[in-house]
C-alpha cells in the first residue's frame, strides 16, 4: 500500500473506476502499472473530488511544492516560461542579421552565419553541466545564474568589437542559457502530481520550440527600423525581463521528503540565499558533482534511453535546426529575393505549426494515455507514450521532401510555408511524448533525463550550418533533403524497438538509485 513519500510500481485496489488514478513509477522496474480504484484508504490523499490519488503523496509540509497553491505553482511555472522560451529563441535571433553583420565585419554571409553554429553546440554540454548544480544547490540559483549570465554575454555580443569576440560571447550565449531547458523537466516532476504533468509538459515544450520562429520573426522586424547592434541591445533588455521574473516569482523546488530539509528565512535575506545558490551550498545530504555525473553516463547507456534521445531526438532536430539558421541563405538570392523583413515573416509559419501541434498533444496525450488505462483492466505501461511519436515521423519526412522540392524546382514560397508548418507540428508532437516517457521512466533522474534530451537536440543541429549550404550547391535541395527525410524515416526504427522491448529493457537494466 502506498505510504507518503514513497513511490510505489503497482497500486492495486478492489472495483475499478473509470477515472484514471495518478501513479509515480518507480525507477528501473519494467512491470506494468495497476492504478484506479473507486474506494481507497482514508489515509491516502486524493484531489478534491475523491477521484484521483495524488501521486507522489504530498507530505504534511506547507513547504512542500506539492502543497502549493495553484496561483504560486503558475507564476513560479511563469518564471519558467520566459527563460526556457528564450533560449533558442536567443539563439536565432540574429540569424537574419548576418546580412548587416557581413557589412560591418567584411565577411561573406556564409562565413558570418557559422557565427550562431558555436553557441547552439555548447547548449548540450551546457544542459549537462547544469544537471548535477540542479542537483546539488537546487533549481532556483541554476535558474538566475542562467539568465544574468545569458543577459550579460548578449550584451557583451551587442557591443562586441570584432567579429572573432562577438563568436566568442554568442558561444558563451548558448553554454549559460540552455539550463532552463534542463531544469523544466525537472521543476514539472517537483511540483506537479502525474496527471498534471503531460499537459504542463505539453506548455512548457510548446514555449521552448516556439522560440527559434519567434525569434528570427522579432528580428526581422526591428531590423527593418534599427542596426543589428541595437536590435541585439533588445534582446538583452528581454534577458532582464526574464531575470526579473525569475527574481520575483521564482521559488525553489528541491524538496526532500525523507528528511527535514529548512527553508531559508521569509524575506529578502533568505530569498538571495535561495537565488545565489547560499541556501543549497550549505544543504547536507544531497549527491555530489561526481556522482551526479557518473548516473548521468549509466542512464544514457539505457538502451531505452539512448534509442529515444540519441536514435531519435538528435535526426529530429537536426534538420529542422539546419532549415532555420539557413532558410535566409536560400531565400535571398533569386527567384526568391526576400529581404529581411520578408524572411522574417516566413518564420510564422513554423510558429503556426507549433501551436497546432500544441493543441494536437494538448488533447491526444491524456486521451491515449486514458484510453490505453480502460482498454488495459487500470495498467498503464509507460511505452504507450511513444504513440504520440507517429505524428512527427510521419510528417517530418513529408515536409523535408516537400521542402526539397520546392527549392529544387524554384516554386512558390507558400510551399515551402507549407512544408515548414507540417514538420513543426511533428516536431512538437513527437518532442512531448519523448519527454514525458523519459518522465515516466526515470522521475528521480528528471534533470538528467531532460539534460540528455536538451544535448542530443542540439548535438545534430549545430553542425548542419557547416555542410547544408554546400551539400545543396553539389547534389542540389531535392537530393540534399531527399536524404534527410530518409534519415529521420530510418530513425523511427528506434521508437518502434522502445515500443517492443523498452518493458524488458526497464528491468534488465534498472535506473540508479537517486540520492535525492
Amino acid at each position: 500500500m502506498l505510504k507518503n513519500g514513497v513511490d510505489s510500481q503497482e497500486l492495486a485496489f478492489p472495483d475499478p473506476a473509470v477515472d484514471i488514478i495518478d501513479v509515480e513509477i518507480s525507477e528501473g522496474k519494467g512491470s506494468d502499472i495497476k492504478v484506479f480504484a473507486e474506494s481507497v484508504d482514508g489515509n491516502v490523499k486524493t484531489t478534491k473530488d475523491g477521484k484521483i490519488i495524488l501521486i507522489p503523496q504530498p507530505s504534511g509540509d506547507p513547504d512542500d511544492p506539492l502543497n502549493w497553491t495553484w496561483t504560486k505553482k503558475s507564476l513560479l511555472f511563469a518564471s519558467l516560461i520566459m527563460p526556457s522560451f528564450l533560449t533558442d529563441f536567443g539563439m536565432t535571433f540574429g540569424v537574419v542579421a548576418f546580412t548587416q553583420q557581413s557589412i560591418t565585419w567584411r565577411m561573406s554571409v556564409p562565413a558570418v552565419a557559422k557565427s550562431v553554429s558555436g553557441g547552439i553546440f555548447m547548449q548540450g554540454p551546457g544542459g549537462l553541466l547544469a544537471v548535477p548544480f540542479t542537483t546539488r544547490y537546487g533549481r532556483l540559483p541554476v535558474l538566475f545564474w542562467s539568465q544574468f549570465l545569458a543577459c550579460a554575454m548578449v550584451i557583451g555580443a551587442s557591443l562586441a568589437p570584432s567579429y572573432a569576440s562577438f563568436t566568442a560571447f554568442r558561444t558563451l550565449q548558448g553554454f549559460f542559457n540552455t539550463a532552463p531547458q534542463v531544469i523544466g523537466l525537472t521543476i514539472v516532476h517537483d511540483v506537479f502530481f502525474f496527471h498534471e504533468r503531460t499537459r504542463m509538459i505539453n506548455i512548457w515544450a510548446f514555449c521552448v520550440l516556439i522560440g527559434p520562429f519567434l525569434g528570427a520573426f522579432m528580428s526581422s522586424l526591428i531590423l527593418s527600423k534599427l542596426a543589428w547592434r541595437p536590435d541585439f541591445g533588445i534582446l538583452a533588455s528581454m534577458y532582464g525581463l526574464s531575470l526579473l521574473l525569475v527574481i520575483l516569482f521564482g521559488d525553489e523546488t528541491l524538496f526532500d521528503r525523507t528528511q527535514t530539509e529548512g527553508r531559508p528565512k521569509k524575506g529578502i535575506l533568505g530569498k538571495v540565499s535561495l537565488l545565489t545558490g547560499v541556501h543549497g551550498a550549505r544543504q547536507t545530504g544531497r549527491p555530489t558533482l561526481a556522482s551526479v555525473l557518473w548516473h548521468i553516463a549509466i542512464i544514457q547507456i539505457k538502451p531505452h534511453i539512448l534509442l529515444t534521445t540519441a536514435g531519435s531526438t538528435m535526426i529530429l532536430f537536426m534538420w529542422v535546426i539546419g532549415i532555420v539558421t539557413t532558410i535566409p541563405q536560400f531565400l535571398s538570392p533569386a527567384p526568391y529575393l526576400f529581404t529581411s523583413v520578408q524572411i522574417g515573416l516566413l518564420y510564422i509559419a513554423p510558429s503556426i505549426g507549433a501551436v497546432i501541434g500544441e493543441i494536437w498533444g494538448h488533447w491526444f496525450n491524456d486521451f491515449n494515455a486514458n484510453r490505453y488505462i480502460r482498454r488495459n483492466g487500470g495498467s498503464y505501461r509507460p511505452e504507450n507514450r511513444l504513440w504520440g511519436c507517429y505524428v512527427g515521423f510521419i510528417l517530418g519526412p513529408i515536409a523535408l521532401i516537400l521542402f526539397g522540392q520546392a527549392l529544387a524546382h524554384k516554386l512558390h514560397w507558400a510551399v515551402l510555408a507549407v512544408a515548414w508548418v507540417l514538420y513543426t507540428i511533428g516536431q512538437v508532437s513527437a518532442t512531448v511524448a519523448i519527454s514525458a516517457y523519459c518522465l515516466d521512466t526515470c522521475p528521480k533522474h528528471s534533470a538528467i533525463a531532460a539534460g540528455l534530451i536538451n544535448m542530443w537536440r542540439t548535438t545534430g543541429g549545430f553542425c548542419v550550418v557547416y555542410f547544408q549550404i554546400k551539400w545543396v550547391a553539389r547534389n542540389g535541395a531535392g537530393t540534399s533533403f531527399g536524404i534527410q527525410a530518409a534519415i529521420l524515416a530510418a530513425s523511427f526504427a528506434s521508437i518502434v524497438a522502445v515500443q517492443l522491448w523498452g518493458k524488458e529493457w526497464r528491468t534488465k537494466y534498472p535506473m540508479p538509485v537517486a540520492e535525492n
